[in-house]
């Protein structure tokens, strides 16, 4: 792979390259790209996901919305590092070509504020139940009327797939979807592969898959553009976009240290723990004496949080530029923060997060709650569409079918794209959104 291809400015559903050296510098066009996302209703559901703590009343606790923000400025902060070092470099992406350090850094925050897009109300809990539904569900009589690819995707629903096709799916007046560059596609894509096989190898790229079957041709358009490598010649799967490194670092860097964060704000995790493992990563920049000043346990804990992250941003800086040869081969199977020398200490902060935050009673008993809203949410609304198909509708699945939008096609003779539309509509809900058609469903409010 190369720079030249893989910063490719072109717009998806664009007939033409864009140059560069042609652009506006007061609106450049990786720029556009976050302001699409950010203006987004996709993006703006988000308020209202859950990212830790599911439907948390409590005022300082992270939704899916604030996690995409910081995570989008951890990797600008990446980006434009990297961007720098690797104009010094290869000076004639700068010199011939006019790319700038603040590309790297616009197309890796793009990208970064897009990561949990496709992310179904209840966090991961959430994609867990749509692949339930599937698996082990009313959903598993749909299995010998699927290929096995289309079967898979719905019993693996995977938000960064559902993210793709957020950002690319063309519909009436929107052609290209949000019409991002294809860098900040191809950098938005962490697992680019198919359903099919599953973890084929031990291969980062390989732990998930990123598009669903009814997105294939937009994902190849990508992957052809910016001279993605390919793994396989028996399926669909390339290496990563080497920019796709440093969003998954950065996020990687907020869930591990952000969570862990919130888990002391809550009470869950004592504040002596965050002094403890935070002071690892951060022993040469913390500074005794402006830590004790601090009088609240909110501040003292963010003290810590905002060095942390500091040090983690450098670590992942470094190994990027000292495994560029291997990332731009395809050769490098891990992720950014798995060659830390903070390795150690990253995986104990995390341990303490699921034991006290991720298995807590409050997360668990919210989590069994999600998951029976969306087996309601999903076999009522299959049974509506395909039964509007089959001509055997009641009068409840039409009238189930008039508070569903017309982007459910309850005429597509793909029974395929009838399941997948039904998926993405409940998978764009936010969780009160998706209480509250339950609870229409259930009869509980009126």
């Amino acid at each position: 792979m190369n720079w030249e291809q893989l910063l490719s400015l072109k717009r998806f559903g664009d007939t033409h390259k864009r140059i560069r050296k042609e652009q506006d510098e007061t609106r450049l066009g990786f720029e556009v790209d976050y302001d699409r996302v950010i203006f987004s209703s996709e993006f703006r559901s988000l308020q209202d996901k859950t990212q830790v703590i599911p439907l948390s009343e409590t005022d300082f606790v992270h939704t899916r919305l604030t996690h995409s923000l910081e995570v989008s400025v951890v990797g600008r902060s990446l980006g434009r590092r990297v961007g720098q070092k690797l104009l010094e470099k290869h000076p004639h992406l700068k010199s011939t070509l006019g790319y700038q350090a603040n590309d790297f850094g616009a197309i890796v925050a793009a990208s970064a504020l897009a990561h949990d897009i496709g992310n179904p109300p209840f966090g991961h809990s959430g994609e867990k139940a749509i692949g339930e539904f599937f698996k082990t569900g009313n959903g598993k009589q749909f299995k010998t009327q699927l290929t096995e690819k289309e079967y898979q995707d719905l019993c693996d629903f995977e938000g960064n797939a559902n993210g793709f096709k957020i950002l690319t799916e063309s519909r009436a007046g929107r052609d290209g979807g949000l019409r991002l560059s294809y860098a900040t596609l191809g950098a938005f894509m962490k697992y680019p592969k198919e359903s099919l096989p599953k973890k084929p190898t031990n291969h980062i790229a390989d732990k998930k898959y990123g598009f669903f079957q009814s997105e294939k041709d937009a994902f190849q358009d990508v992957a052809n553009e910016l001279g993605l490598a390919k793994r396989s010649d028996k399926h669909i799967s390339y290496s990563r976009h080497p920019l796709a490194y440093l969003v998954e670092a950065a996020d990687d860097i907020c869930y591990t240290i952000i969570d862990f964060e919130d888990g002391i704000n809550l009470g869950l995790i004592q504040e002596e723990f965050a002094l403890e493992y935070l002071s690892k990563i951060i022993r040469d920049n913390i500074k005794p004496e402006n830590y004790y000043a601090l009088s609240t346990k909110q501040d003292r804990v963010g003290y810590l949080r905002a060095l942390a992250i500091g040090s983690l941003i450098n670590e992942a800086v470094d190994i990027f530029m000292k495994y560029e040869d291997a990332i731009l081969n395809g050769n490098f199977d891990c992720a950014l923060l798995d060659k830390s020398k903070y390795d150690a200490q990253i995986k104990d902060i995390i341990k303490i997060s699921i034991d006290n935050i991720y298995q807590s009673a409050e997360v668990v008993d919210k989590e069994i709650a999600g998951y029976g809203v969306i087996n309601t949410l999903l076999n009522t609304y299959t049974n509506a569409v395909n039964n509007s198909f089959n001509n055997t509708a009641s009068n409840y699945d039409a009238l189930i079918l008039k508070g569903l939008p017309k982007t459910i096609k309850t005429d597509n003779s793909s029974l395929y794209s009838r399941l997948s539309s039904v998926c993405y509509y409940v998978s764009l809900l936010s969780d009160s959104k998706a209480i509250l058609d339950y609870k229409k469903i259930k009869g509980i409010s009126f």
